[in-house]
């Protein structure tokens, strides 16, 4: 077997119990620069797979070339009695198959067993969003509360605007640093999944709107001092970068205004923007790359919530619907 990195540099995840996961984890944060969030996610299932083949073969430490199609198939259908969802099943099954990728290359195990399944079959559900109305509703509100000139409605409004105008996912806004803004071109530097860099442009009301919490975040910077995080474009009130708890907390609390019942999250955004640009005639490419989409099916999902829309609108308005 060809040396693997050290185990002993793996990432802090708590009980990694084997010693190719932990070496398969150091790979995926060191050689492919996976995000930590990716790497707690697969550390997690493949804990959980090694607790199940533990089981399954009888036998504390795992021979990872024993595992054969029948262990896999009867690990997904552990999966399935534990009542977890087919894109949990199928994601963990993800986890699985980079392992023995990792592992075939390692020269560990002649063949990828996961490779002999399919995963199952994820139910696709169009996605919650605004309406046009309902965004109108929501940047007025929260553009009236700013005019007061508190810094935690000026920014609000700030990072509601950019949420709409540039599509992003909240682990991505939350990571805009001030260098990543570029407000005269009217563009923003994001990175996505896999820490893929993307440029999205920024809107005209976007752009106001950061204008005036940069002007609020400088002078909440020099009542802080030193302490403050000047990297950080979105900052609390105590000049730190803003926590993912912190940031849905207050983008949540302004849609309830909207419609307190209907559910809507930080992601009912991202799902407005696509939305809104294909209603409009945006090319499915175009809205691909502005989201960082790896896949142009995963942005297709938009065009149904789309035809659902044009669906709707025929059964009210035709005669013979």
């Amino acid at each position: 077997m060809r040396a693997i990195a050290d185990a002993a540099t793996a990432p802090a995840v708590e009980d990694v119990a084997d010693d190719h996961i932990a070496q398969f984890l150091v790979h995926l944060e060191k050689e492919r620069d996976v995000s930590p969030h990716t790497i707690t996610a697969y550390a997690r299932d493949l804990g959980g797979f090694l607790d199940f083949v533990r089981v399954h073969l009888g036998a504390a430490q795992v021979a990872w070339e024993r595992v054969d199609r029948l262990t896999m198939r009867s690990w997904l259908a552990h999966l399935a009695r534990r009542g977890l969802s087919r894109r949990s099943s199928a994601r963990a099954l993800s986890a699985v198959r980079s392992f023995y990728r990792f592992l075939h290359r390692a020269d560990v195990v002649e063949s990828n067993p996961a490779r002999a399944v399919g995963a199952p079959k994820i139910e696709r559900h169009l996605p919650g969003h605004l309406d046009r109305a309902q965004v109108d509703t929501l940047l007025t509100a929260a553009a009236t509360r700013a005019q007061e000139g508190r810094f935690t409605d000026v920014r609000d409004l700030a990072i509601l605007e950019l949420f709409y105008s540039a599509g992003l996912r909240i682990s991505e806004l939350r990571g805009v640093n001030r260098a990543d803004l570029d407000l005269l071109g009217g563009m923003v530097k994001v990175r996505g999944k896999g820490r893929k860099e993307r440029i999205v442009p920024v809107g005209g009301h976007a752009q106001r709107a950061l204008r005036e919490y940069e002007r609020v975040r400088e002078s909440l910077i020099a009542q802080v001092g030193p302490a403050a995080e000047r990297t950080a474009f979105f900052l609390s009130r105590l000049g730190k970068r803003m926590s993912p708890k912190t940031l849905h907390n207050a983008v949540v609390a302004r849609l309830k205004g909207v419609d307190e019942g209907a559910g809507l999250s930080t992601h009912s955004l991202r799902h407005t923007f696509a939305t809104h640009l294909l209603d409009q005639g945006a090319d499915l490419r175009a809205v691909q790359e502005l989201l960082g989409h790896a896949s142009v099916s995963t942005t297709q999902i938009y065009t149904h919530t789309s035809v659902e829309r044009l669906k709707a609108v025929h059964r009210s308005a035709h005669p013979r619907a």
